[in-house]
């Protein structure tokens, strides 16, 4: 299941944008791979830092982590639930999320994550490399 914004429908295991959509959507798949009309690759990482960022503010759930996403980039990016969770896992592994079972607003089960300290501490080595990055990047683009 994916998390797509209205314009959008599903092909193929793609997020397509819908005739009259007004901007680019990137979509990562369970590979971690970005997905877009002409195959688009977002560098590695690009989810990692993502989900560390929507963990910053505090605890959430896998799918207040994809809305988060979502919201943040004006549905410019839709977070695959495989993807997601094959990430938030992994993170776990590496010590950079903790977590544990609780009740959502909707009064179900759901598994909340947080950032640990080294979780912490990775979100500010990569938000800076990926700063770095897209700086470098945008000054290309607005060469001649």
């Amino acid at each position: 299941m994916m998390t797509r914004a209205r314009g959008m429908r599903e092909s193929g295991g793609r997020t397509i944008l819908t005739p009259g959509a007004p901007r680019a959507t990137f979509s990562l798949n369970h590979s971690g791979e970005c997905v877009r009309d002409e195959e688009l690759e977002l560098l590695k990482g690009t989810l990692d830092v993502l989900v560390l960022k929507a963990l910053a503010w505090g605890p959430r759930h896998g799918y207040e982590v994809a809305r988060w996403i979502g919201d943040a980039t004006n549905d410019a990016l839709q977070i695959e639930e495989g993807a997601l969770y094959h990430a938030l896992h992994r993170l776990e592994r590496k010590g950079w999320l903790a977590s544990e079972w609780g009740l959502s607003d909707a009064n179900r089960r759901a598994k909340y994550y947080t950032l640990t300290r080294l979780g912490r501490q990775q979100l500010g080595v990569k938000t800076a490399a990926w700063t770095r990055y897209a700086e470098a990047v945008f000054a290309a683009l607005r060469t001649a």
